[in-house]
């Protein structure tokens, strides 16, 4: 393999495997790294965790430093080096040393940009305001750590419902701050459908987050006498003002393609550098990984902005193999992600209704709640479960679970099958490890697609639960199937009271000229009473998730 001169472009997680793994390729090649910041390998997905003290030490952070690099990889490693200029033409770059000044420039046979993403600043008015923090960096959270060293009982606000807000929605709780979220859209956690986020409303809720939905900042004022502040004066749009302490801007963040920009590189329309399979950018001489770039939605084939550290990793390795002569593919992101918030799991692979929906692609959707393991063994906690798939060929497409125990795993099984291509048939015979403390011998995965092959065949319709408040008592009866113990706790409004177990005797007392959706706590014994009544020349369907569902949507 011929000797090259590779220069990286940022650290982190995509640059820093770029750089590993072009060692282990090539001993000759010299790698030069450079890094604006002065770390340039560090956890970022665990800084909400050392700000609430889970991670103890800011060394626990550091994944690499330029001497533990230079010592195990020859790196060349400059830190507090920011690239200012990239000359294609000449195959040249221009830096500057954040410290003196100082400008040179570097010559490169092969360039990876793993530029990164910046955090999303809208130009509200006060924006820009001391002890308000983004949380993007180990500086950014020292700052937060600076601030908060003496706050007792501080209020802090959350702009942003996305997975950055509501892990330090829940660090700052556990420093004992008094917490407000304030979300611009009615749910939080976007790639979630609603009626699964509202698991989330309600969880930040039961632990002491104020919660402030579809109601966008419009302005952060300035503190007064008569509304004293460390921060700002949160204006909501519904008017609501939210004296804060200290705000945490968790809106997201935007590519950071200037540099390719500026050099001519191809942006995408959604403002990421664009790349071919093998993460090559418009140049034959430049690759681009990471938060700053396109990639291919694994379920609709569209181009996507998806900055999840996995596929960054990933792409850094795939980028190396390419610059170094092994021609490797990066085919997809799925987009599978996981979410601690307090007692609760949220996790959640491929597509979601609003993505199906945007891209023509025809689904239907299932919930089911299964126990995380056996039930007649201590400790079970029910999985709230939803997987789309495709109503022809019964191809997975999505799923979403939350729960307080088994999420990661089911989540995991179902981002192996996503990329699989597998269909709900496969779901329903896949062999998975069982003992009653681990699972069932029907695993929650498999009594998805047992539960999907089942609308399939025929055997059931199902009812959603947001056609539930449309219903035209004329002509829909509810039926609740459940015991006379479980109704007195709470019932769809409405909705006919007859348990299962007397529906066989009392069909009479239902109506011929109506279609009935009955529901149950979970949905397996409303689908039990879906196949008596359609035995009988009943229209009837069954309401997915049943009243567990429907109750935890009401939740938004």
């Amino acid at each position: 393999m011929s000797s090259k001169r590779i220069i990286i472009i940022g650290g982190v997680a995509g640059g820093a495997s770029a750089a590993a793994r072009a060692r282990r390729l090539c001993e000759d090649c010299e790698i030069i790294v450079f890094e604006r910041g002065p770390y340039v390998s560090f956890a970022n997905c665990g800084l909400p965790y050392f700000v609430g003290g889970e991670i103890a030490e800011q060394d626990s952070l550091l994944v690499q430093t330029p001497e533990s690099l230079k010592a195990r990889f020859n790196l060349d490693v400059r830190i507090n080096t920011e690239v200012i200029r990239l000359d294609r033409a000449v195959r040249r770059i221009r830096v500057r040393e954040v410290d003196t000044g100082r400008e040179y420039e570097e010559a490169y046979d092969a360039l990876i940009l793993s530029t990164g993403a910046s955090p999303l600043k809208p130009p509200l008015p006060g924006i820009e305001c001391p002890n308000h923090f983004v949380v993007r960096s180990i500086p950014d959270v020292e700052h937060i750590m600076a601030w908060s060293k003496d706050c007792q009982r501080c209020r802090a606000v959350v702009v942003g419902g996305g997975y950055i807000g509501l892990e330090m929605a829940e660090q700052l709780r556990h420093r004992g701050f008094d917490v407000t979220m304030a979300q611009a859209l009615p749910q939080v956690m976007t790639p979630f459908d609603p009626e699964m986020a509202a698991w989330l409303h309600a969880e930040l809720r039961a632990n002491g987050v104020a919660l402030h939905l579809n109601d966008p900042v419009v302005a952060f004022e300035p503190p007064s006498e008569q509304e004293p502040a460390r921060a700002s004066i949160v204006v909501l749009k519904s008017g609501h003002r939210l004296p804060a302490d200290s705000v945490v801007l968790g809106l997201g963040v935007t590519p950071k393609v200037s540099l390719a920009k500026d050099a001519g590189l191809e942006i995408g329309n959604l403002g990421g550098i664009r790349v071919n399979e093998h993460l090559q950018t418009s140049d034959r001489h430049i690759w681009a990984v990471g938060d700053a770039i396109e990639v291919r939605d694994g379920v609709t084939d569209q181009w996507a902005l998806i900055p999840l550290a996995g596929p960054a990793n990933r792409q850094g390795r795939i980028a190396a193999d390419n610059v170094l002569g092994r021609p490797t593919r990066y085919e997809h992101t799925w987009g599978t992600a996981i979410l601690r918030l307090f007692t609760l799991t949220a996790g959640c692979t491929g597509a979601n209704e609003k993505s199906l929906r945007r891209a023509a692609i025809p689904f239907q959707a299932i919930h089911l709640h299964p126990g995380s393991h056996a039930g007649y063994y201590p400790g079970a906690e029910p999985i709230a479960l939803k997987v789309l798939f495709a109503p022809d060929s019964g191809k997975l497409l999505g799923a979403q679970a939350v729960g307080h125990e088994g999420v990661d795993k089911r989540i995991d099984v179902l981002a192996t099958a996503l990329k699989a291509g597998m269909t709900i048939h496969d779901l329903a015979e896949l062999e998975l490890a069982y003992a009653p403390p681990y699972g069932s011998a029907k695993d929650p995965v498999n009594l998805a697609g047992m539960a999907a092959q089942n609308v399939l065949a025929g055997d059931v319709a199902l009812a959603q639960w947001n056609e539930i408040t449309s219903l035209d008592p004329s002509t829909t009866l509810l039926l609740d199937v459940r015991r006379f113990d479980e109704r007195a706790q709470g019932f769809i409004p409405g909705s006919v009271h007859i348990p299962l177990d007397e529906l066989r005797q009392r069909l009479s007392e239902l109506p011929r000229d109506r279609e009935i959706i009955a529901y149950c706590h979970s949905g397996q014994r409303s689908y039990i009473a879906t196949r008596i009544l359609s035995y009988h020349g009943f229209r009837v369907r069954n309401l997915t998730g049943s009243y567990r569902t429907w109750q935890a949507a009401q939740c938004q």
